[in-house]
């Protein structure tokens, strides 16, 4: 079902980014059509639909989503690893092109394809009750934009952010994430008390169909990880917020947010993450690993979801791109890569002279079933949920007891494989015996809750959150990688320095925000709930 609206939408996407991008040689006919959109026929449906797909990953070959996500996210937090020279990630070397990826330069990134969208479809449907359902869905995901938005870079264009064509202003403040997270929670909170089970179809939503249920449970949830993104720096608000949300939040997998990509669309509807795990930009498919972090702690602990995520021997040849049917995903031969490795020759950083070096194909790859081109691309689970709700439990004694949540999560996190692919289906017998041999313990919960919660988003490939999380708790302890000429003293990156191109659009604003930087404009430099 997913795939089919999504094809139905795709086209109109392809339309509006061929249309947005061509000359205007036909500029009087389009403005004077009688029958063309306007104000009185536009369908914001249409927008939204683009807006949740490029969430997903810019649709110019995932430039956001290789350089951001796999380059920088997942090899810092140690879910990959690879020697590929240009992935600067795991040797914390700074290339100012790729953490200014997701902010977006040229015609693509967050600020075009995401936030445009979004605030169009926003403005336009505020104050209509034919398209109250529609508002209050783009609220809310103009919300999850924003959240990981602020998250990589700190004060950011917010408030005046994509408001250009309404305002005449182009060079937007940068709102300081403390003003940021409180509106994002009053938004998320507000839209999801205003949708209306009775009112307007949501038709053009690819995530959960216009189902009204299910996206108050979406919005709880997200208000429940806005929240609990604040306990170092504001721990009342976030308590707050957390027990506004008690009894409302995802309540099993089938709540997951995933959004099922489309192979025929190419590279505008196909998944962001296999474009680049696949190979389709380089030697990803053969060089890019699990991380021997990752897969150390699957074996340690008898993981179930070893035998899933990970196999050997997909790829045989390098520079060959066909996949060998025979892969093994035996748990025992798992073997993950050590991160901050290379192909230079050197000892000491050349990956080939390691003891524990065989060859490339021993090494761990995902699974081809969670990188297929139609595959599906996860946003928000019910497993984060339930880790979520068990730190707050032992954190303040709320929604529950920690025990009862984090073995809902990890059930959760472990059974959830099967919406990628039922060939990684493990059953709920499995999972409840996984947890049943490795119970909670509250003397070091919170260590034990975030371990779970990365190992997640390590499997949900998404790594933004899985860094963003780790900025937080401080779990896992993960030993920092020390590479010759890195730029953080070899410690583990912190947040993403803003885009140099900023200087010369958004001058004032842009120094005024860099300049204020806790640590600098770098690296090393923190977002303001990373006290």
């Amino acid at each position: 079902m997913k795939t089919k609206i999504l094809n139905k939408y795709s086209l109109v996407l392809l339309v509006t980014v061929l249309i947005g991008a061509s000359c205007t040689k036909d500029f009087k006919d389009i403005n004077t059509n009688p029958v063309a959109y306007g104000p009185t026929s536009f369908d914001p449906n249409y927008t939204l639909t683009s807006a949740q797909l490029t969430y997903t990953g810019s649709i110019d070959f995932a430039y956001d989503t290789w350089r951001g996500n796999l380059i920088y996210s997942a090899t810092m937090m140690q879910g990959f690893s690879t020697v590929i020279s240009y992935w600067a990630g795991d040797k914390y070397l700074l290339n100012e092109g790729y953490t200014a990826a997701y902010w977006g330069n040229g015609s693509v990134g967050a600020y075009i394809e995401q936030v445009r969208p979004i605030v169009d479809v926003v403005e336009y449907a505020k104050g209509k009750p034919k398209f109250n359902n529609v508002y209050q869905v783009a609220r809310i995901w103009k919300a999850l934009i924003f959240e990981r938005l602020t998250d990589l870079y700190g004060d950011v264009p917010y408030s005046e952010a994509g408001l250009g064509v309404y305002t005449g202003n182009f060079t937007p403040k940068y709102d300081k994430q403390q003003a940021i997270y409180m509106d994002l929670l009053k938004e998320v909170e507000e839209a999801s008390t205003a949708l209306n089970e009775t009112g307007d179809a949501v038709t053009g939503d690819v995530i959960y169909h216009g189902n009204i249920v299910q996206w108050k449970r979406f919005a709880n949830t997200l208000m429940l990880r806005l929240a609990m993104r604040l306990t170092k720096v504001d721990e009342a608000t976030a308590k707050t917020y957390v027990q506004k949300v008690v009894g409302k939040t995802m309540i099993d997998n089938k709540d997951n947010a995933f959004l099922a990509h489309d192979a025929a669309g190419a590279r505008v509807t196909q998944n962001r993450n296999s474009q680049v795990l696949l190979g389709d930009g380089g030697q990803e498919n053969y060089y890019v690993k699990w991380s021997k972090t990752f897969i150390d702690f699957l074996k340690n602990n008898n993981d179930p979801r070893l035998e899933k995520v990970a196999v050997t021997k997909l790829y045989l040849d390098e520079g060959k791109k066909n996949q060998n049917p025979a892969y093994d995903a035996n748990p025992n031969v798992q073997k993950g890569m050590p991160n901050g490795k290379d192909l230079s020759g050197l000892a000491g950083r050349d990956v080939r002279q390691d003891a524990s070096f065989t060859s490339f194909p021993d090494y761990s790859s995902p699974n081809p079933a969670m990188i297929k081109q139609n595959g599906v691309t996860f946003i928000l689970t019910y497993a984060e949920s339930e880790l979520l709700l068990a730190e707050a439990a032992q954190r303040w004694g709320i929604a529950g007891t920690a025990a009862d949540h984090y073995k809902l999560g990890v059930k959760a996190a472990i059974t959830f494989l099967d919406q990628y692919d039922a060939s990684l289906a493990i059953t709920e017998g499995v999972a409840e015996a996984y947890v049943n041999s490795h119970p909670y313990n509250a003397a070091n919960g919170l260590e034990m809750i975030n371990n779970q919660y990365w190992a997640h988003t390590n499997t949900m490939l998404d790594f933004y959150e899985t860094w963003a999380n780790w900025r937080r708790s401080g779990f896992p302890t993960l030993v920092p990688v020390v590479y010759p000429g890195n730029a953080t003293n070899g410690t583990i990156p912190r947040r993403f320095p803003y885009p140099v191109e900023e200087g010369a659009k958004n001058g004032v604003n842009y120094k005024a925000a860099s300049d204020a930087v806790p640590g600098g404009d770098k690296l090393t430099g923190r977002v303001w709930w990373d006290k």
